[in-house]
């Protein structure tokens, strides 16, 4: 009989992304076993992190071929050993690796997935996802009938709780064939930055069409850098050329719930706001009182990015 819940650790050169921890740190909270699945090379160190968090036990996957991660590998892996321990719900981060890897896993598990979820309710043995549609118009709460139950969830939506658990450490036999290395990682670039990950920052300061270009950016990178923030931007300032598309929010970049918003030079089109309208206090600066961005806005300041964006580096500085 299916019980539990696993989430899937996102890791990233044998860190743990802040994601899978507050995904354990929520399943403690449904009343059932707790799992942690971790795939990688070098990794054993990890099952002692995801205990801290509230994991029970820890599945470990500790091997060359999941050095670097691979869609083939990993999901041929997690189908594995969910038919063989078989829980109840798996989880994963709304990031890179979790869109990725979910769907291929539940297509191997025949079995259902609701993505991109903001919330997760538990009550009468049934777990309940809310989930936005219409570009962050409305909510959808949807639960899953068939077991495994499945599902991504966005970074930021949780706390991570001190639960100083120590997991029971299984040790996993490899499943992938050669079949399922059906990709091959021939060279790995890296993105070095001070900066913290844009879907995982407390604090975010994005740019649009109002930057005016590149040399705007550098004045919003000055802002952030004041007090930690990571860097994001429309896709208007990212098709013009201004600024790397990795720094893209939005319905086609990527989607953030941190703490503080700043919008800058930012209009407030659909696209846009579905990546950031969840955020905790939004403060938006536009020189159009009318831009549709000062509807969702905590705090909205009617002026030019270009007279505004220093006064608040001169105050901050202080």
């Amino acid at each position: 009989m299916a019980k539990g819940t696993w989430v899937v650790i996102d890791q990233r050169d044998g860190k743990i992304r802040k994601v899978s921890l507050e995904l354990i740190s929520k399943a403690c909270e449904f009343g059932d076993e707790v799992a942690a699945v971790i795939m990688g090379q070098g990794v054993e160190g990890l099952a002692a992190e995801a205990g801290k968090a509230g994991a029970d036990k820890v599945y470990l996957v500790d091997d060359a071929k999941f050095a670097v991660y691979n869609t083939g590998a990993y999901a041929a892996q997690l189908a594995a050993l969910a038919k063989k321990y078989e829980p109840a719900t798996i989880l994963f981060g709304h990031s890179a690796m979790g869109k990725d890897l979910a769907p291929r896993a539940a297509q191997k598990l025949d079995t259902g997935l609701v993505t991109d979820c903001t919330d997760v309710e538990a009550s009468g043995g049934k777990l309940t996802f809310t989930r936005p549609i219409y570009a962050g118009k409305a909510f959808a709460k949807v639960s899953c009938a068939a077991v495994p139950a499945m599902a991504t969830i966005r970074a930021n939506i949780f706390d991570v709780a001190e639960a100083g658990k120590t997991p029971e450490v299984i040790k996993a036999d490899v499943a992938v064939t050669d079949a399922d290395l059906y990709q091959t990682i021939k060279e790995f670039i890296p993105t070095v930055s001070s900066r913290p990950e844009l879907t995982e920052a407390n604090y975010v300061v994005s740019g649009g069409r109002g930057a005016k270009g590149a040399e705007g950016f550098k004045l919003l990178e000055e802002l952030a850098d004041i007090f930690g923030a990571a860097v994001g931007a429309s896709r208007a300032a990212i098709d013009s050329g201004w600024i790397d598309n990795q720094y893209q929010v939005g319905q086609t970049g990527k989607v953030v719930n941190p703490i503080l918003y700043v919008a800058a030079g930012i209009s407030g089109a659909i696209q846009h706001v579905a990546g950031m309208s969840s955020s905790k206090n939004i403060v938006s600066i536009n020189k159009d009182p009318e831009a549709p961005i000062f509807a969702i806005s905590d705090f909205g300041v009617v002026g030019d990015m270009f007279a505004v964006v220093p006064e608040m580096i001169k105050e901050l500085k202080k």
